[in-house]
């Protein structure tokens, strides 16, 4: 069966801001803008329960990954056992109690309550296919909807994986590791989680439960530049065009905030200067602390990165100088770059147009390098888990023991900074501004 919804049903593009009229969609397929792109909707095949079975067996694997031993390590005869919450609770013992809160968090709760509730509201919209949900139901799958994609981006569960395998090959040079049973299910659990996330469609499920509403006055072709309406970027409803700041969306009742560049840029330039500010001692001062026969020795990054390399780890080494070396550093120099672009075609095409409208290729290539530079932002996080790891599991007393240094919190703390800095930023600015009507 095609995706049922209403003839005129219009949705503007997050990315570029082209309103597009969807066309019937076919299980299967998707829809993506004729300008930039990006993927508007999509549609599985039997779309409601695929998805609950993922999510059954996505917290079935949960649940085991935390009642088993997740590793263990042997030293001179010394040995230790972790399961997967102590990695959290030994960074609270050892006065790092927001890294411990961070990783519990990310790895633990959110993906537990993003997985419940996207299985609560599959079920919902399957019997919303059949059956009208009362004002209460409605009312109760907005909510969630909402929740759900807050807390999307935050998931680390496929992060925190690679950090515990960076960290496995770290130390097995030292002493011997074995992984317990729950590692095994928690490779299932990451790898279900992004299938998950893979499958989920934004538009697709905000449909089951409130239909697109129709505005009057805003047509194929039209664009965030007409000012003839607001989009709502949680749930992609066109809104009437407002200029009372307390604007609330038609479907999901979200609060919208209108198309202000200088407003935006300044929000994005504040995180990003936050983030810079705190990768100075992210780098200055140790990042874990070395006990090996009594001796305590501390190590920055780059020098943990110099000694595995000088240990023969040349793959580790590398994976912990792009994560936490380069890609921290080429996303604060992208995002510079992409916020004076859009300040340059901004104040430009604002000066009684005195300059051609920038090409759709140069403002493709822009949005290009944006969707990376959000996407890969995330991964720095792997040096922080690896981090949780080894003081986790490296506790043998004075015979050989890690601890977190001060740079571990300074450091998630950039990663954190770049991240709400990249998803602040508007994307519709590095288009150009233009009276006219884009095609369709």
């Amino acid at each position: 069966m095609p995706f049922e919804r209403n003839l005129n049903s219009l949705i503007a593009c997050e990315e570029c801001g082209l309103v597009v009229n969807l066309p019937i969609i076919h299980h299967g397929h998707k829809a993506v803008c004729p300008r930039c792109k990006h993927t508007l909707t999509k549609v599985s095949k039997d779309q409601y329960r695929t998805m609950i079975a993922y999510v059954i067996a996505c917290l079935i694997m949960l649940v085991l990954s935390l009642c088993f031993p997740f590793m263990s390590f042997n030293a001179q005869g010394l040995s230790q056992e972790i399961k997967l919450l102590h990695a959290a609770q030994m960074l609270t013992t050892h006065q790092n109690t927001l890294l411990g809160l961070l990783l519990f968090t990310t790895v633990i709760v959110l993906p537990a309550i993003y997985i419940t509730t996207l299985g609560y509201l599959y079920a919902k919209a399957g019997k919303a296919s059949t059956r009208e949900l009362d004002g209460n139901g409605i009312r109760h799958c907005i909510m969630l909807c909402r929740v759900l994609f807050y807390i999307q981006p935050w998931l680390m569960v496929d992060v925190f994986l690679v950090g515990v395998l960076v960290s496995l090959i770290k130390i097995a040079s030292l002493a011997e590791v074995s992984m317990g049973s729950s590692f095994w299910t928690f490779c299932v659990f990451a790898l279900l989680v992004v299938k998950c996330l893979s499958m989920v469609d934004k538009f697709w499920l905000w449909e089951q439960f409130v239909q697109n509403k129709t505005v009057i006055g805003v047509s194929a072709g039209d664009c965030h530049q007409t000012g003839n309406h607001q989009a709502c970027h949680t749930c992609h409803q066109i809104n009437p065009s407002s200029t009372d700041q307390d604007t609330y969306c038609l479907r999901c009742h979200n609060k919208l905030h209108a198309y202000n560049p200088s407003d935006n840029l300044q929000k994005s330039w504040a995180l990003l200067i936050a983030s810079i500010i705190f990768y100075i001692p992210a780098n200055l001062y140790p990042m874990m602390y070395t006990v090996s026969l009594g001796k305590s020795e501390g190590s920055t990054i780059m020098e943990g990165v110099t000694l595995l390399w000088q240990l023969g780890s040349y793959p580790v080494s590398m994976v912990i100088f792009i994560a936490s070396i380069v890609i921290p550093m080429a996303k604060m120099l992208t995002l510079t770059w992409l916020y004076s672009q859009a300040k340059k075609s901004q104040t430009e095409k604002s000066q009684a147009q005195k300059s051609e409208p920038e090409s759709l290729n140069e403002s493709l290539s822009k949005l290009k390098i944006y969707r990376i530079t959000e996407f890969i932002g995330r991964w720095s996080m792997i040096d922080i888990f690896v981090v949780a790891i080894l003081v986790a599991l490296v506790q043998l007393q004075n015979v050989m023991a890690i601890y977190p240094g001060p740079a571990a919190l300074s450091f998630a703390a950039v990663v954190i900074l770049t991240m709400l800095s990249a998803m602040t930023f508007d994307s519709r600015l590095l288009w150009p501004v233009s009276s006219r009507r884009m095609p369709n």
